[in-house]
Order: C-alpha cells, then structure tokens, then sequence
C-alpha cells in the first residue's frame, strides 16, 4: 500500500506547491520507488476546460481526456508518469458526484453534510489506485485558511486518523518575506499558518520555506521551536534560474531525506541523480541561442502557454542551445504587416487558442513565415490557422475561415475551410456532438492515433508512421479542401486511421513548416524532449547561422 504524502499551502498563493511535489516525486523516483502526484483544487468549476487562461493558465490534458490543472504538467515533466482522470478533482466534481448519489438515492434519504457525505467522497478520490505505487503525493490547491478549502483540509486529517500511524505525512510551503528596511527574514506569518493549519488538526512533518536567499540556522531553530518540527525538516526553498534545477536543489536541502525520515524508512536508498544532473548541464551551459517568437492572444500571461513554453526550453536542451523566447501579441499585425513584428525571429510558433479574436494576426505570421522560409510549428488553431491562410493566399479561396469564427458572430462570413466537428471515432464508438452542446468536456479530448504518409517530413521527425497524440479541440479542417490544397503544396501528412481526420499538414517546399492539431507539448520532458519540438528548435538553430 502507498504511502501518502499531503502538500499544502500557507501565507500567500502561488509559491510553487506544484513544482515541490513534482521535485519531490523526482527525488523519490530517484532512490527507486514509484510514484504518483494528484492535484485537489478547492474552487467550484467542475474541471478548468471553460476557464480563461488568464483565470488559472493554461487547461493540461490526459491521455484519457481530463482537463485538468496545469500543476499535472509540472508532475508529468518531472517524473515522466502519464497522468490520469483520476489524478485531478475539484470541489465542483465532488460537490456533483455527492448530488448525483443523492438523486439516485445512494444515501437512503438521509441529510446530506459535508460531513460525512462531502469528506467521504474526498476521501475516496485520494484512495483511487493507492495499491499501485510506493509513494501518493496529494497537492491541495489555495491555502490553509480559505473558507473552500475546509473540506479538503478536513478530508486528509480524517485520511490519516484512519490509516496506520506512519503511512502519512504533511509538508506545508510557506513564504519567508524578507524586509530589506529592517535587514531581516520574517518567520511570524509562517507561524501563523502552521497555528491555523493546526487548529484544524493538522500537524506539518515538514516546511518548505520560499525566501530569496539561505535561511540563517537562528531562523530555522525558531520555525522548528515554534512549528513544533524538527530543525533538520525546515527546508528552504531559494529563488532558482531554472525550474529543472529544483530537484538538486531540494535534494541539496535534504528534503528527500526529511520525507523518508518522516516516514521511518532507514536505511534510505541511495538517489541516482544522473538524470537531473545531465539536465542542470544542459540548460546552464548551452553552446548557443536561438529566439522564437510565440505568436498567441494570451500573451500577458506566459502560463496560458505553459507546456509550449518549456517544450521549447527541453527542445533547446537536447541541442544544447539556449531558447530566448519572445511573446508576440498577434493582435498588433491584426491588420498591419506581420514583417515588422515578426524579423530577426529564427523560428515562429502560432499555439493552441479559441475564438476568432487575434485570428487575423496568426494568419498573417504563418504567411510570413511560409514566405520568408522560416521555421513554423502550428498547434491545434496554429494549424488551422496556416490551412486558412494557404487557402486564401495560394489555393485562391478567398474568403477561407472557421465555423468557429461565424458561430462566434452568429453570421455567415465565411467559407469555411475548418469546420464543427460532429462526429468522431473514439475507440469502439461514435462520439457525436451539437453546435450547442455545454461548453464543458464536450471535445475531442485525449490521445488518439495518427497515421503518417511515408516520406514525409513529420514521419521522419518522428522515426514512425504510427502516433499517438493528445487532442482538445471541437473544430476540424474540411477534408473536401485536401486535393485543391495538396495541388499547391500544403500537404496533409498525418490523418486519423479511418482517414476521415487531418492531423498534419506541411509544405514540402520548405525547410520546416509543419502544422499538427494535436498538442504534442503535452508529452514533452527535460530527459525526454518531443520529438517535434527538438526537430522545430534544430531548424531554428540551422536558421540563426544563415542570419
């Protein structure tokens, strides 16, 4: 049976509760054990899908179709474990699955509380698949002392009262602000939130402390005196130039040790840390750089294009060059050229996104790039939005656009060359699907299989003419289009299996331009960068020593 491990938050939000538990997972790994991180996060949307970027940053997909947090990502990057459905869970779900139970009268007419009925069911979520690995860590989302959070904080206290004593542990982030009027490091609001998290019942086994610089040993022996914890599990948790530095980091700290200590477990493997050594190397000592700009409508906030991002930076690891990425608001060249933006770029990128607006913009920086002969990766709407543009601009289909966009505006504008997907093969089913159909889960979500024309470029990159990428989109390009477009060159290299599909397309008259439909930044690893993404940043590096 596993043994679990609770990570929660106090003082201020966002410190890096999901990159500790990703390093820490690593870490363990590290000394041999198996691992897997779930994420319970106590707002009430039943999953992130219909939430803005700018809300919660990007929506991080599984291979069997959950929208989850993107905290997943860090946890699938680190440790290289897939994550599942089973791995994500917000209030809003719990709160549904207990109403569903009550409809279906599960609980034999009896009131219905958040104690037992909302706590259960927290519970067995944590339970699922516990016979599976040697580790669980459970990440709870926000902070101690949110009023949502309650149930989760009192769902783990009642999770470990009714396990063995010493198969869970409790490790709590907080922040050491440090006030440079009076030189010193606070330790006060982190002894308040150890004091609320203990007035719920929940004792911390150890602290990971954010602060911007070492924290001096008076420091930690008032933390440890006042937070009842042992000296040696006061962590510090610095400031780092890489977040693939943190599992040395933590480990340097003894955070690994502090865990196995927690749990009894000695002697305590050996860790192997080749592994993040060879990355440590990789990202601080690159023998070149190459910029990318990333044209998208997010751009103000760089997590709305989180995995896109750090594709890009193992994609500069494996060729040992430094990415500089550049966020390019594609609203600028909306209706202005796209050259004065977009020069002195040696790749673009155009991700992921819904709606029309900024649309205008990434069609003009694919036509940039087509025409100047610069490396273009294209992602779900990226490559829509090359279709469109090859259509208006070489196939003579001068009003091409998206359903999308005229369902948008609730008129007719255009011809549409990327339509509303309906219906789809998902295993041994049809999936079908209405325009109005909820928001919410209602995608073509999850991993399916690609088939790749022989001889072309992305069955190259990827070694195979057989893939399988993750997928969250609702509209499609129109396959009615394939013949007049592959008589201009754009090729469709990559099809469904029924080859009803288009998953790639790629002009074969250039040397890199390939657009996917998938996300394939999704299952991209510092160890083990995408295929797609370290082929993208060669033709970037190729393309700055021709400048």
């Amino acid at each position: 049976m596993a043994r679990f491990i609770f990570i929660t938050g106090g003082v201020v939000s966002s410190l890096g509760k999901g990159l500790a538990s990703a390093a820490l997972g690593a870490l363990l790994q590290a000394r041999g054990y198996s691992v897997r991180l779930r994420k319970l996060d106590p707002y009430l949307n039943v999953d992130p899908g219909t939430m803005s970027p700018f809300e919660h940053g990007e929506v991080f997909i599984t291979d069997d179709g959950a929208e989850t947090d993107l905290d997943l990502g860090h946890y699938e990057r680190f440790t290289g474990v897939p994550a599942r459905k089973t791995d994500s869970i917000s209030s809003g779900r719990i709160y549904t699955n207990v109403l569903e139970k009550e409809r279906r009268g599960d609980y034999l007419g009896k009131t219905i509380q958040v104690i037992p009925h909302v706590t259960n069911e927290i519970k067995d979520f944590i339970s699922i698949g516990e016979d599976e690995v040697d580790f669980m860590l459970c990440e709870i989302g926000g902070t101690v002392g949110d009023i949502e959070g309650l149930p989760f904080f009192e769902a783990i206290r009642q999770f470990a009262q009714d396990k063995p004593r010493g198969e869970c542990i409790f490790m709590h982030l907080t922040l050491l602000p440090y006030i440079k009027a009076s030189g010193e490091l606070k330790t006060k609001p982190t002894q308040h939130s150890v004091k609320e998290l203990r007035s719920i019942g929940l004792a911390p086994d150890i602290l990971v402390c954010r602060s911007e610089g070492p924290i001096p040993v008076k420091e930690r022996e008032k933390l440890a005196l006042f937070c009842n914890v042992r000296a040696d599990s006061v962590i510090a948790a610095q400031d780092l130039k890489s977040i693939y530095e943190a599992p040395l980091a933590y480990h340097r700290e003894g955070l690994d040790q502090a865990v196995l200590d927690a749990f009894g477990i000695a002697p305590a493997p050996k860790p192997n840390l080749e592994r993040w050594e060879d990355v440590a190397d990789r990202i601080y000592n690159p023998e070149g750089e190459v910029k990318v700009a990333i044209v998208g409508k997010y751009t103000q906030l760089e997590d709305a294009y989180k995995s896109v991002a750090e594709a890009l930076t193992h994609g500069g690891m494996s060729n040992r060059v430094k990415v500089s990425i550049e966020w390019v608001d594609a609203e600028l060249f909306d209706k202005d050229d796209a050259a004065p933006y977009l020069q002195g770029y040696h790749a673009i990128l155009v991700p992921g996104g819904f709606g029309e607006r900024g649309t205008e913009g990434k069609i003009k920086a694919a036509q940039y790039a087509r025409e100047n002969k610069v490396p273009y990766l294209g992602i779900c709407l990226g490559m829509q939005m090359a279709v469109i543009e090859a259509a208006r601009n070489v196939a003579g289909i001068a009003e091409a656009g998206s359903e999308e966009f005229d369902h948008e505006a609730g008129k007719k504008r255009f011809e549409p060359v990327v339509y509303h997907l309906k219906e789809w093969v998902q295993g041994n089913m049809t999936v079908e699907r209405k325009v109005g159909d909820d928001k919410g889960g209602t995608m073509r979500l999850g991993a399916y299989d690609a088939a790749l024309e022989e001889g072309s470029k992305v069955a190259e990159v990827y070694g195979s003419t057989h893939i399988e990428e993750r997928h969250r989109h609702r509209y499609e390009v129109d396959t009615k289009y394939r013949a007049q477009l592959e008589e201009c060159g754009l090729t469709f290299s990559g099809m469904s299996p029924d080859g009803r599909l288009p998953e790639i397309v790629e002009w074969k008259d250039h040397p890199w331009f390939i657009g996917v439909q998938f996300h394939p930044e999704l299952k991209s690893k510092p160890f083990a960068p995408h295929p797609l993404f370290d082929d993208f940043v060669r033709a970037a590096k190729d393309a700055s020593r021709l400048v």
